[in-house]
């Protein structure tokens, strides 16, 4: 009997035990976004450029100072002869009027814009507000962007991850996601 117990005590000991870790992460997500309204304006400064061949300056053009706090710089004329009269010649002036500067307060304002749709019975239906730029800057180089509306913008994601995106109004993004991780350790 003793032997049998001894036997059976060392396969028990002789098992080895087996462990492992599952780890399971789900992750679910929707991103929706309306663009802002927005302006990006530069300001431009005054130029003046002369060149030319076989051409002599009697008066040189160029910038004037500005007059007042919020003009630009204006120019003159410059006055020029041929050198030697019969040979070819050439002449090229240009100015380039800056952008006046802004005066405190002056530049773009976005306002909010309501919208009310009304179905085929008159009724309204839906109120849509989004931002509209109404004061737009007069600078040289100047890009301004609508705010977008949100329209019928939505996003779902059910428990058996099926994912709904619903296409919303100009300016507007739907992003949806399901991440599913498994790790075993």
């Amino acid at each position: 009997m003793k032997k049998i117990l001894l036997i059976a005590s060392l396969l028990f000991l002789g098992a080895s035990g087996v462990k492992a870790d599952i780890v399971h992460r789900i992750s679910a997500s929707t991103q929706l976004t309306v663009d802002a309204a927005a302006s990006n304006a530069q300001r431009i400064g005054s130029s003046y450029t002369v060149q030319g061949t076989n051409i002599t300056a009697g008066t040189m053009g160029g910038l004037t100072a500005q007059t007042g706090a919020t003009a630009a710089a204006g120019h003159t004329d410059g006055v020029y002869t041929v050198t030697t009269a019969g040979d070819a010649f050439s002449l090229t002036e240009s100015f380039t009027l800056g952008d006046a500067t802004n005066t405190i307060g002056a530049g773009s304002d976005v306002t909010a814009y309501v919208y009310t749709a009304a179905d085929s019975s008159g009724t309204p239906s839906a109120q849509q507000t989004w931002g509209n730029v109404t004061d737009l800057p007069a600078f040289g180089n100047t890009t301004t962007t609508a705010g977008g509306y949100t329209g019928s913008l939505a996003g779902t994601i059910a428990t058996d991850g099926a994912i709904t995106l619903t296409a919303g109004g100009s300016g507007t993004t739907a992003t949806g996601q399901i991440v599913s991780e498994v790790t075993i350790r």
